[in-house]
């Protein structure tokens, strides 16, 4: 996966509580809480090169004293990490998320200082093993089997610069790119890491990959016209095969993941035969149920999709690219625009109740 952290195990330790004073019944500060910040620009990587022990412990809590009774609380230990983030236990149970800049997350909490409930002797504070499971966030994830063209399209409609060749597993870890418009509005594209066949069951990148699916608000799916074969030892698939691999992928996955809105980017149209493939395959996505036995039994997802807009393109003559990135900003622009609609129908609602 190259050089490219998304999970990241860590030690966080709540601070002891401080000494209470039993002679004049003073109380003794508690101890330091450790938080988890979301913060733009950082990664795990950073955490990771910068506490390379990956301990996280916060301050103890002042003793009490004849000149102060009550003990300060000991200094909380606040750890940055990027948006994203799913915090989970050590037996896998996800305990908190942060999605956007600026959201908190008490990691493990102080112990109390010494009082008259505790004999007048502090608490230590919680202790515990976490795991933090990152998941790009991204307007639009580039979903498609090796060598579909993903990343050539990635850097064709963005100013990312992935590494591009003629061999199957180009991406080894994802890559980030902003369609730039004219009036300036910017739409965040992923370009993720192949899929193969088996990937649910976690074969090749597996969840490595499938992962960072769910966090993308909609999917891009981009198919090779002319089919796929990943090697000389695998079964060729037609576009329209691959089609239905990459969905029953998702469907095994999870189910969830063919409910967000999606496109399709059929590829390579510079290609001898291309427009006849074309041709057969719109035919084919008319009535998907018609040519559904070109697949084995267990290979056929539950449910066939449909796809806002069908795009034929080519990244290497630039063919279908304005019209590839005009349709992903309409299906962007709808998705919030109904947003908009459902939460102000919300607000309504509340207010009628309210009255």
């Amino acid at each position: 996966y190259g050089n490219f952290i998304d999970d990241l195990r860590l030690y966080v330790r709540g601070g002891t509580g401080g000494m209470g004073y039993p002679r004049l019944g003073g109380e003794g500060g508690r101890g330091g809480d450790v938080w988890f910040v979301a913060q733009e620009r950082t990664t795990l990587k950073s955490i990771k090169q910068g506490y390379p022990q990956k301990r996280f412990v916060a301050g103890t809590g002042a003793n009490s004293s004849v000149k102060a009774l009550k003990g300060e609380k000991g200094k909380d230990c606040e750890v940055h990490v990027p948006p994203g983030i799913s915090v989970l236990c050590d037996d896998g149970k996800q305990i908190g998320e942060l999605n956007a800049a600026g959201d908190r997350f008490l990691a493990a909490r102080g112990g109390l200082g010494g009082s008259l409930a505790t004999n007048f002797m502090p608490c230590k504070g919680q202790r515990r093993i976490v795991l933090l499971d990152l998941k790009l966030i991204a307007d639009v994830g580039l979903v498609g089997f090796p060598n579909a063209g993903k990343s050539s399209l990635l850097s064709t409609i963005s100013h990312a610069k992935p590494e591009i060749a003629n061999y199957a597993f180009t991406t080894i870890q994802p890559e980030l790119g902003k369609i730039m418009y004219e009036d300036y509005k910017q739409i965040l594209v992923a370009d993720l890491p192949g899929l193969i066949e088996g990937a649910h069951a976690n074969k090749g990148m597996g969840h490595k990959f499938l992962k960072h699916v769910e966090r993308t608000r909609q999917l891009l799916l981009v198919v090779d016209i002319s089919g796929f074969q990943l090697s000389t030892k695998t079964q060729f698939r037609t576009a329209f095969q691959t089609i239905l691999l990459l969905t029953k992928e998702l469907e095994l996955y999870k189910q969830e993941l063919l409910t967000k809105p999606a496109l399709l980017a059929l590829n390579k149209m510079d290609l001898p035969c291309a427009k006849d493939n074309l041709k057969e395959l719109k035919k084919q996505l008319q009535n998907p149920q018609d040519f559904v036995h070109l697949l084995q039994e267990e290979m056929i997802p539950a449910n066939i999709p449909e796809f806002k807009n069908i795009i034929p393109i080519s990244t290497y003559t630039g063919e279908g690219i304005e019209e590839l990135k005009a349709c992903i900003r309409k299906s962007i622009d709808e998705e919030a625009d109904q947003e908009n609609e459902e939460y102000r129908k919300k607000k309504l609602l509340l207010l009628r109740t309210s009255e």
